[in-house]
């Protein structure tokens, strides 16, 4: 059996996972990120993209997840996520016209401030129909 560690993700709103880890793959805003047992002490701020959990029974869990901060150390890995869904909460339709508003607003934007909001709206809209439409 493959070494453990435990790992708790949360959001404002919830604890997502809380319990015994193998590994895990998260995008930060340097790139993805893979976390073992006995991971050296590491910091990173999260970007928005696909989190991969191997459970410590071997089972994998998928969910999309945007923003955050990741905290590791030998025994334990944390994630503060802004937002985190796991693939089967995600209503593929609703995001879906998240992203039909994301690309109006990019067509007609009336300031930058507008544009860069559309722009990381349809970019969590993207990742969440990609992990919502793979359950």
């Amino acid at each position: 059996m493959a070494a453990t560690y435990h790992l708790t993700v949360m959001t404002p709103e919830r604890v997502v996972f809380d319990g015994e880890a193998q590994n895990l793959i998260v995008r930060t805003v340097s790139g993805e990120v893979g976390i073992l047992a006995r991971h050296a002490p590491y910091v990173a701020p999260l970007d928005i993209g696909r989190m991969k959990i191997v459970d410590g029974e071997g089972q994998e869990h998928i969910a999309a997840i945007a923003g955050g901060l990741l905290k590791t150390d030998p025994e334990s890995t944390t994630i503060l996520a802004d937002t985190c869904e796991w693939a089967g909460e995600i209503d593929v339709e609703r995001a879906r016209h998240a992203e039909d508003r994301a690309r109006a607003y990019l067509e007609n934007p009336t300031e930058l401030h507008t544009q860069e909001i559309a722009e990381v709206k349809l970019r969590r809209a993207l990742n969440r129909i990609q992990i919502g439409s793979s359950k």
